[in-house]
């Protein structure tokens, strides 16, 4: 993460009522370390350049439940089917919860993934953004997240803007507002966070309010300084790494199309409002539902963003409050807005052979409903909505059986969806290896992994 400024402190002694710790902290923004003719060559490959590529990966903290969503069982005992109807999408036999109206009229737009059969069970977002489980053996340093492959494999596609961007919220339920790190392949590659503690915070991080670029760099200096006084005491590769990207993250931060794309006064007021309107307040300990987030993702892209991670609102709703059902019904018909707003956009852009979006939660819900008329833990089965890319849409991936319960047909892991996202940006998760602080390669995804090839 890199935070120019938070909230000002008089009591910094600072004129301008910033303190230091609020001025400057770096967290990860950079190129990807490849020479150049070799990004040039990949990004050719790719066909980036002329469009660059891009995934934004959309997490709902807590579970959705799979049945409730998008893999209803009409037929099944009323202790199963739960309260809602499916309804008929624009592709004939691909229905989805009668909540979805907007989702429903384009379903040729996005393909639903019925089978994830590989959930961790835990609550906590790390396969979905990492697409390991947390306990898979990994290198030192830990595994990287998807986008700190992206950035370290494909490098920035614009210069202000870092290639590896998250609008995660710092949430009550820690792993639920956890970007994760780029691992072994270094700081450097960290996701740069946008967004923090306070649904508006984003605003007040991107802003420079008048510090002039030698001011900024008189206080970088100073910052400099004592990191040598550090370095001289432990030498650390964390502090190698800030230092390799700290000129481009003051060079973003004096450029205005970071900036830009953040501020949605700057984007058709039209547009804005088929997103439909955000709700600021965090729900419980997950994370609020600013569903211009979704916007904001499509505008990071276009300003030149290659990955763009978020988390949105909250969605375990089992406990003593029964509240599976009442909550779809508030959250369902918000979303449904959202990302149909999204995949239109992406369409009507040109967008749509360039941009990948996955939408997804850590585990699914059980078939069967607890005494509390909700839906507990389910890890058994799983589903995601996967779009774009040039992919193959308007169809369904997998089956559970006739209670939803596993996976019947075409049962589907995590890492065979990222295998097919990093082949969307022309990466090659089998062939582009990186070597880890022992000198064993690495690769993005294990090497029985394939992309998922209903899909290309």
């Amino acid at each position: 993460m890199l935070t120019i400024f938070g909230r000002a402190d008089k009591a910094s002694g600072s004129c301008d009522g910033v303190s230091r710790r609020g001025f400057l902290t770096i967290g990860g923004a950079a190129m990807g370390g490849l020479g150049l003719s070799q990004l040039l060559e990949m990004e050719a490959q790719a066909g980036i350049g002329k469009s660059h590529k891009a995934i934004i990966n959309i997490y709902l903290p807590g579970g959705p439940s799979h049945m409730d969503m998008w893999d209803l069982k009409p037929n099944a005992p009323a202790e199963i089917r739960g309260e809602f109807e499916p309804t008929q999408t624009n592709v004939p036999g691909m229905d989805i919860c009668e909540l979805f109206p907007n989702l429903a009229k384009n379903a040729d737009k996005f393909a639903i993934i019925r089978s994830l059969a590989d959930s961790d069970g835990g609550h906590d977002g790390y396969q979905c953004l990492t697409g390991r489980k947390r306990g898979d053996r990994g290198p030192n340093g830990g595994w990287p997240m998807a986008g700190a492959w992206v950035s370290r494999l494909a490098g920035q596609a614009n210069k202000a803007v870092p290639p590896n961007l998250a609008l995660m919220y710092t949430t009550g339920e820690r792993k639920w507002g956890d970007p994760h790190t780029a691992g072994f392949l270094g700081p450097m590659h960290n996701p740069f966070n946008l967004v923090g503690r306070t649904a508006r915070e984003k605003s007040d991080n991107m802003v420079l309010q008048g510090i002039t670029l030698d001011r900024l760099s008189d206080r970088d200096q100073l910052r400099t300084s004592l990191d040598k006084f550090r370095r001289d005491v432990d030498v650390s590769a964390k502090i190698a790494g800030a230092d390799a990207y700290q000129g481009q993250a003051l060079g973003i931060l004096t450029d205005s199309k970071l900036g830009d794309a953040l501020d949605l006064s700057k984007e058709d007021p039209r547009i804005v409002a088929r997103y439909g309107e955000s709700d600021t307040a965090f729900q419980r300990d997950g994370a609020p539902r600013m569903i211009e987030n979704f916007c904001i993702a499509r505008r990071l892209v276009e300003a030149g963003a290659r990955y763009v991670s978020l988390n949105y609102s909250r969605w375990d709703w089992h406990g003593g409050d029964g509240m599976n059902f009442p909550m779809s019904r508030e959250e369902f018909p918000r979303l449904d807005k959202g990302l149909s707003a999204l995949l239109l956009d992406l369409h009507e852009r040109g967008l749509s052979n360039d941009v990948s979006v996955v939408m997804w939660g850590e585990f699914g819900r059980t078939p069967k409903i607890n005494k509390m008329n909700s839906r507990d833990h389910w890890p058994q089965a799983n589903a995601a909505i996967i779009a774009g890319g040039g992919m193959r849409m308007g169809q369904v991936i997998g089956e559970t059986n006739k209670y939803g319960e596993e996976p019947a047909k075409r049962p589907v892991k995590f890492q065979e969806v990222f295998c097919t996202l990093y082949r969307n940006l022309g990466l090659d998760a089998h062939r582009d290896r990186l070597f880890d602080g022992s000198g064993t390669p690495r690769y993005p995804v294990e090497s029985d992994i394939e992309p998922i090839h209903e899909l290309i």
